[in-house]
């Protein structure tokens, strides 16, 4: 039950800030940014809110009876934060001129918990059509 809520929540936290930090992109940092950076930015935004959408589809399908669905909404939560908010903190810190390096290795270590989240997921709709 723990874990709806959790999936719940952040699906709703994460929507909210892709739709806040879609538009905060599109028209307040929009002349700070190389279009590198905003192409970058967007995709942080889009993925937020992908996985915001499949949070909030997850929650009121899965039977979280089994570890296996609590550990896909771990991956997808911890996934999105580590993949958006490091894109986020790189695109920002480099458009005001000190850009934090540490962020660069976080990006794909969260793009794997996502594909990790996702891969489970087939696993499990396999697991119970076999």
């Amino acid at each position: 039950m723990q874990v709806i809520l959790l999936s719940q929540i952040f699906a709703a936290f994460y929507g909210f800030l892709g739709i806040v930090l879609g538009a905060f992109g599109a028209h307040a940092l929009k002349k700070k940014f190389t279009p590198e950076q905003m192409a970058s930015f967007e995709t942080g935004v889009k993925y937020q809110m992908y996985h915001a959408i499949v949070l909030l589809v997850l929650s009121f399908n899965l039977g979280f009876s089994s570890t296996l669905d609590q550990t896909i909404i771990i991956c997808f939560i911890v996934g999105t934060f580590l993949f958006s908010f490091s894109i986020y903190g790189l695109c920002l810190t480099g458009a005001f001129g000190n850009k934090l390096r540490l962020l660069g290795p976080v990006t794909p270590l969260g793009g794997l918990f996502l594909a990790t989240g996702w891969l489970l997921l087939l696993y499990s709709f396999l697991e119970n059509f076999i």
